[in-house]
């Protein structure tokens, strides 16, 4: 129809930008660095980490770049699968996790570097590697710098993934404080503007459970405390009302009695 806008015409950048929720928290190391301990519980990674590792299918030969790469989630599993591998990530307590994890599994192919998106990763000795990835950390202001760079500091392929829809949000939480849920924008955003860019992306989705335990109900509290900046004393009373009423017994510990999925989407592209 004339005069309708088409995902063709679209500033997909400027559009990341306009409705990109303003999250201060989740900007700043401090939050991530509380946050890290979190990241070490392999039992919430149910159907993500080997779907990730088998669309990036690295070689034996092979040097990664894992860009925001969390207490390791994948470079630890990766490490023995690949040459080595240079993980970075701007939160220090996530780098001393995974310099931690590294050191008790004896894995010695792992550099580790404390730097964020908008730094310079070549002044740190950082050059390009045969493959770069992005794993849930597309959190920037400019994604198209973002892809840009990623996409420089890669020979062979890209592997990044986005949330689906609603993310690692949980919408029944919301309804319970009482608050519409406004997710950032979602993955369609990153495929459609890698199309401007004149990258031709695949994307596969999967579905990551949440399952996880908690040794008492305060932590079963701080694991989705996450998902709202700000809580008044009537919404903290609502959520920690909700939580009470579905923790049950798992042996010594608590979990909830539902089972909580988030869709991402696993995007990557070949160099030529």
């Amino acid at each position: 129809m004339e005069g309708q806008l088409s995902s063709k015409s679209l500033d997909w950048n400027l559009l990341w930008k306009q409705d990109k929720k303003t999250d201060s928290a989740r900007n700043r190391r401090d939050y991530w660095d509380r946050r890290a301990p979190s990241f070490t519980n392999s039992s919430v990674e149910d159907g993500y980490t080997e779907p990730f590792l088998n669309i990036l299918n690295a070689a034996p030969d092979w040097t990664v770049l894992d860009v925001g790469c969390g207490a390791g989630t994948l470079a630890i599993p990766l490490a023995k699968k690949v040459r080595g591998i240079t993980a970075i990530d701007f939160a220090p307590a996530m780098i001393e996790l995974l310099d931690s994890r590294c050191r008790s599994a004896g894995i010695n192919n792992i550099a580790t570097h404390v730097t964020g998106w908008e730094d310079d990763w070549s002044s740190l000795g950082i050059e390009p590697h045969d493959a770069a990835i992005a794993s849930r950390s597309l959190v920037v202001e400019d994604l198209r710098a973002a892809l840009e760079k990623l996409n420089n500091f890669a020979r062979k392929r890209v592997v990044i993934s986005a949330p689906a829809g609603a993310g690692p949000f949980d919408p029944q939480l919301f309804a319970v404080v009482g608050r519409e849920l406004k997710p950032n924008p979602d993955y369609i955003y990153v495929y459609n503007l890698l199309y401007q860019m004149g990258i031709y992306a695949n994307v596969s989705f999967v579905v990551k459970r949440f399952c996880g335990t908690f040794a008492n109900p305060e932590e079963a509290f701080d694991s989705v405390r996450w998902m709202f900046e700000e809580l008044s004393r009537a919404e903290q009373t609502r959520l920690e009302c909700f939580l009470s009423a579905h923790l049950v017994r798992a042996g010594e510990r608590w979990k909830l009695d539902y089972e909580r999925r988030v869709h991402w989407a696993i995007i990557w592209w070949d160099k030529f």
